[in-house]
């Protein structure tokens, strides 16, 4: 397998796949949501693209609701939000998963079936495949566990994935991905600690894994420096503000070695050698 191929990623059924990635057609679409599920803290929140065509794990959606959009408290949320594609399936369902932290993720999270969502993508670049025949290792943090869901459907039980969340509420996430080692910041279920904790033992047994990670800030920095230190290789989901999600606004900027990147077209998913740090 090529370093640049993606195990298990559907090909494209609308205009294919360029430059290493699925492109997204021109224009938003108007896609019915068909189902809603509470899985602890977070939904997952279920529409229908069938003529969209297939994501790669790590790409992402802007999404808005189709109605009360813009209507609320200060006319927020006015902007539509970037969220990655946690699973796609045939027929052209996806899956997002949401956690309420604010207006925006308040209105998508209390759709139900029969509502309708604007959506945009599938955007940006997604995981490529293990370098040198290395062991995939995927770390995801929160509702950072996300674009990490297909990707481990890809692999399969050849891949080993370490989830952290914060309490046993938001960690009833971790059965979106099936034999995931669980970690909580407050020890009510799994390991007591960080997720980081989990990787580090495992890249010190292991020097022959590449590792795929989505989370918070402070997680993927941990991340990138431990990787470093052992001379292992990352691919680091990042998140941004963004406004259009096509690199026309330069909103979700954020510095490489070798100058500033726009991550809705030249990431979401960026190799950690390229950075200095994660802000």
């Amino acid at each position: 397998m090529s370093a640049g191929a993606r195990p298990g990623a559907p090909a494209g059924r609308g205009p294919g796949v360029s430059d290493g990635r699925t492109l997204a057609p021109f224009g938003r679409r108007r896609a019915p949501v068909t189902g809603v599920e509470r899985v602890g803290a977070y939904a997952v929140v279920s529409v229908a693209d069938a003529d969209g065509p297939a994501p790669d794990p790590g790409q992402f959606y802007m999404l808005a609701a189709a109605e009360r959009w813009g209507g609320g408290a200060d006319e927020r949320p006015f902007l539509p939000r970037a969220f990655s594609v946690m699973r796609g399936h045939p027929g052209g369902r996806l899956d997002f998963l949401l956690e309420d932290v604010g207006p925006g993720t308040a209105r998508l999270a209390e759709l139900a079936p029969g509502e309708d969502v604007w959506l945009l993508g599938p955007l940006g670049r997604g995981f490529a495949a293990p370098r040198d025949g290395r062991r995939p290792v995927l770390a995801g943090g929160g509702v950072g566990i996300a674009p990490l869901a297909a990707w481990a459907d890809a692999f399969g039980a050849s891949a080993l994935v370490l989830l952290g969340f914060r309490d046993a509420e938001h960690a009833e996430g971790a059965a979106l991905i099936p034999g995931a080692r669980v970690a909580t910041d407050d020890g009510s279920r799994g390991h007591r600690g960080l997720v980081t904790e989990l990787l580090a033992a495992e890249l010190g047994g292991d020097p022959r894994a590449e590792v795929y990670a989505c989370g918070p800030p402070p997680m993927l920095e941990a991340v990138r420096a431990m990787c470093a230190e052992h001379g292992v290789p990352a691919q680091l989901a990042l998140e941004s503000g963004m406004a259009c999600g096509y690199g026309a606004c330069f909103g979700c900027v954020v510095p490489t070695r070798t100058g500033y990147v726009r991550l809705c077209v030249d990431g979401p998913v960026l190799d950690a050698a390229e950075l200095e740090a994660v802000a």
